[in-house]
């Protein structure tokens, strides 16, 4: 399921960066100037709780607090910390409506919640209290990708940009580029967010792995391997250098390295993106059994992220078509999806979950509708080609999953060789 890891890490990813889409917008948030990162944030957490435990009135300590425990979802994938991020931050609200911290890291959490309609009512207001901040802007272009809003989120990035071109605005800019299927400007793009440099060592690393994952999503192993072992070296034991180097040796077939290192990334850092992942490369490799039990596992650990809050449809939808699972309760997930988040990624999961009904005609108009923007991911032309196979239409289905493999021929461990099968017999070569 590689889009499900990429968009740029990846939708769920996104979601635990805190810092909203993309995943994915797939910027990463920035602390506020000043917050004293240069700690672990475990050290932070207990500072801030014990400034707290001093004076339950220090609003400012609050405010950081709420921001450590978002980090640390970044670190360790726990979505227990954001009922926690929430009540935080409604006592500092409720003391001060106009606190301009916490209503931005409301709106990050909203985002991270995947909450998009809940977000951009956040970034507007911190936006409204603080209309020279730059974070409120990334929510808002965030939260309107998301929704499908994307002139709009294009000028409240440029806005972001003109305000302050850092990390966070400029690996923002990289993502709508891969939306609108600016391959090479997505790779300046996050080049630029490198250069600049972020306040926390791990943002940094990350933004890496994000670079790696744009070579990755081009078929170029070797890049991305370079990159994911830079966020290592910057960041050592980053879970997320570890499963980019896990994905690169799955689609090199190397499958035991592959399993062990997805084990260890799940052992840090458990989140259903690399469990799934793991459960692809026991398919891939001929052992159902692991497969199926590593799928199930997943499916429990969205359960946990539903339970705190953190709104999974889309996601839900495509793991499900993609593995055959609960194809009527996919069905149902892929279209509150559409409602609540009618971007692209949504269209191509609605897409591939019709085709998997049976409703070929209806999974047409939403592929076309996953294409609208000229995005250049391997996983939709081979969508698209499946569903024009269904409709008769070979010609087209020839160009569409010949175009999936040109893009990326690594696009899904579960579909790539498939896809190079249809296209042998549709007289073509990969």
């Amino acid at each position: 399921m590689q889009i499900a890891r990429t968009a740029v890490l990846t939708l769920i990813c996104l979601a635990l960066a805190a810092c909203g889409v993309q995943a994915q917008a797939i910027g990463v948030a920035s602390p506020r100037p000043g917050q004293a990162f240069n700690l672990k944030t475990d050290d932070v957490i207990a500072r801030d709780q014990q400034r707290i435990r001093a004076n339950p009135n220090n609003w400012t300590a609050t405010d950081e607090l709420a921001a450590a425990y978002l980090q640390k979802v970044r670190e360790v994938g726990d979505p227990s910390f954001y009922p926690k991020v929430e009540a935080l931050l409604g006592a500092a609200l409720r003391h001060d409506p106009a606190d301009l911290e916490a209503t931005t890291q409301m709106g990050t959490l909203s985002l991270a919640r995947h909450q998009f309609t809940d977000a951009l009512a956040w970034g507007q207001k911190a936006h409204a209290l603080g209309p020279f901040a730059s974070r409120p802007l990334g929510i808002i272009s965030d939260a309107q990708t998301q929704l499908g809003q994307y002139d709009q989120a294009v000028a409240s990035l440029q806005q972001m940009v003109n305000v302050r071109p850092d990390l966070s605005s400029y690996s923002r800019v990289s993502y709508l580029r891969e939306l609108y299927g600016d391959w090479p400007g997505a790779i300046e793009a996050m080049k630029m967010a490198i250069e600049a440099g972020g306040p926390v060592p791990e943002n940094l690393a990350y933004t890496e792995v994000l670079l790696g994952t744009i070579h990755f999503n081009n078929g170029r192993l070797k890049e991305a391997e370079a990159e994911y072992q830079h966020a290592l070296r910057d960041f050592p034991g980053y879970v997320q250098g570890i499963a980019g180097v896990a994905s690169v040796r799955a689609a090199q077939r190397r499958y035991p390295e592959a399993i062990t290192m997805y084990q260890r990334a799940i052992e840090i850092y458990p989140i259903p993106q690399y469990v799934i992942a793991l459960g692809d490369v026991y398919a891939v490799s001929g052992n159902q059994k692991k497969a199926g039990e590593t799928y199930d596992l997943a499916a429990a650990e969205q359960s946990l992220y539903t339970a705190n809050g953190i709104n999974l449809d889309q996601e839900l939808a495509l793991f499900d078509a993609d593995h055959q699972r609960n194809l009527d309760e996919a069905l149902a997930a892929a279209r509150r999806a559409t409602h609540d988040r009618p971007n692209v990624l949504t269209a191509d999961s609605l897409a591939w979950t019709l085709y998997q009904k049976g409703y070929y005609v209806a999974a047409l108009n939403a592929s076309q509708q996953a294409h609208r923007l000229g995005t250049r991911y391997g996983l939709f032309f081979f969508h698209t080609g499946m569903i024009e196979l269904k409709l008769g239409m070979k010609q087209q289905a020839k160009t569409d999953i010949g175009t999936a493999l040109a893009i990326d021929p690594y696009f899904s461990l579960l579909h790539q060789e498939e896809a190079r099968q249809i296209l042998a017999s549709l007289g073509a070569q990969p």
